[in-house]
């Protein structure tokens, strides 16, 4: 892993605190891998490598002094020539690389490397995945969940589960799922609004071997904080005024399975201070309570804020920041992302033609070039609800951009005025549309059931574009 920097020390995961704590929980979780995962600091010593890869490298070193991953994997003793893995420690992104092809010493297998922060924001490592060997001699044919007799959602090379995309990012999401599943370690998601938190974090439970056990949901940002911390950690009889009788908590539902705080940014400083106890303790009390109960819950948490920035600005508690991210996961926004809009247009649209009880439509080149040019703010979740509404609002087996009403019409684009007009002309197309299906298509019928004449039922019918 070749590279010189020397002008900065390297970061050692013992000494750092949220790189011991991501150390430790990739140990859990790649200890019980059949794949290779290393991870190395800036000097290229392996800080750590589970117990595939260093069987395929002919075992682990009797020496205390550190490996060299040249040494080690590549059996090389000076540093490999060009090692695109280096590159992470200074552009902090996930890089899908490859190091397969043989002849100058970069035939170590590496496959995709992922940067692990350290508490100063700094890339203190780099995670490396390998590709799979050829050679599984010796080697366990199941994963562990396999050999509990639990199976994981089927990967696809463009889905995995219900997330869809063919794009590297997604390629990367979908391998650091598959990473970060069977951990027992917390999970940040981070990401823009819309951009499908709550189904990669489904998909991680899914894909664990939590995976029967429950999947509960929490919107800390809808809940007040009195309200939210009875919810979640459950409360007592007498408790306070309305506590007629004891009840669980959330955490308690959750035993065994995974909770899921969505919008966890907006959480206050004290409900974070009892957070933090749970996560440290592996265990609640319910409000009003001196009992502790002992939880087996994994958490994962997501926001649409940069929490770096909280803890900068003391809004939010450093320490429970370095508990939530141990193992944390960036969702791309869809803008950054345009070629799986095809992809997830079809989705869309099959899942909304079985709902509503429709033929399953198509969609014009001209209609997805124009959906896939558009710039939603919204993200995926924006772009499945535009899908639906296009499905409801029209009849005929084609979506085009005819069809596509207000495409991309947002605040920005209008005052408040004009998109209110906007909103009113879809909502009564979408009644014309239903009237017409109620009366097969009879427009007299329509008309009177319209409460208009024929003639300006025909004037709305040629001006929204009704066969």
């Amino acid at each position: 892993m070749a590279g010189s920097h020397s002008q900065l020390p390297p970061i050692s995961p013992f000494v750092d605190p949220i790189l011991a704590a991501r150390l430790e929980a990739l140990k859990q979780l790649a200890d019980g891998l059949t794949d290779r995962v290393v991870v190395m600091d800036r000097d290229q010593n392996v800080v750590y490598a589970n117990d595939v890869a260093w069987e395929s490298a002919g075992g682990q070193p009797a020496t205390a002094k550190p490996a060299k991953c040249y040494e080690a994997f590549v059996k090389m003793t000076d540093p490999c020539g060009t090692c695109p893995a280096t590159t992470v420690f200074e552009t902090r992104e996930v890089r899908t690389i490859s190091c397969a092809s043989a002849g100058d010493g970069t035939a170590c297998g590496m496959h995709q490397a992922f940067p692990l922060m350290s508490a100063s924001g700094e890339v203190g490592s780099v995670l490396v995945l390998f590709h799979k060997r050829s050679d599984k001699a010796g080697l366990p044919d199941t994963t562990p969940l396999q050999r509990r007799g639990r199976l994981r959602p089927e990967r696809t090379d463009s889905q995995l589960g219900d997330l869809v995309g063919a794009s590297p990012v997604m390629h990367q999401l979908f391998d650091m799922i598959r990473l970060v599943a069977d951990s027992a370690a917390t999970v940040l998601i981070q990401g823009e609004s819309g951009t499908g938190k709550e189904l990669v974090a489904r998909t991680i439970h899914q894909t664990s071997y939590r995976r029967e056990k429950p999947f509960v949901v929490v919107d800390c940002g809808a809940l007040p904080e009195t309200l939210l911390e009875s919810e979640l950690f459950g409360h007592v009889k007498g408790a306070f005024t309305g506590a007629a009788s004891a009840k669980p908590g959330l955490f308690e539902e959750a035993d065994g399975g995974t909770i899921f705080l969505d919008e966890i940014a907006d959480t206050s400083p004290m409900f974070q201070a009892k957070l933090l106890r749970v996560l440290q303790e592996g265990e609640i009390k319910r409000v009003g309570g001196t009992q502790p109960i002992k939880i087996d819950v994994r958490v994962i948490s997501a926001t649409n804020k940069d929490l770096t920035d909280l803890v900068k600005a003391k809004v939010f508690r450093q320490d429970l920041y370095y508990r939530l991210a141990v193992l944390p996961v960036h969702l791309s926004p869809l803008r950054e992302r345009r070629g799986d809009i095809p992809l997830l247009v079809s989705q869309f649209i099959a899942t909304s033609c079985d709902r509503h009880r429709q033929a399953l439509r198509q969609v014009s080149e001209e209609a997805l070039r124009a959906l896939t040019a558009a710039p939603w703010p919204g993200n995926v979740r924006e772009l499945q609800h535009y899908i639906e509404r296009a499905v409801v609002t029209t009849t005929h087996t084609e979506l085009t951009c005819a069809d596509l009403v207000a495409l991309g019409s947002h605040a920005k684009d209008g005052d408040l005025r004009t998109i209110v007009r906007n909103a009113a002309r879809q909502a009564e197309r979408a009644r014309i549309l239903q009237v017409l299906q109620q009366t097969s298509g009879n427009r007299v019928k329509t008309a009177r059931l319209l409460k208009i004449s024929r003639a300006s039922l025909y004037n709305k019918l040629r001006d929204f574009g009704i066969q």
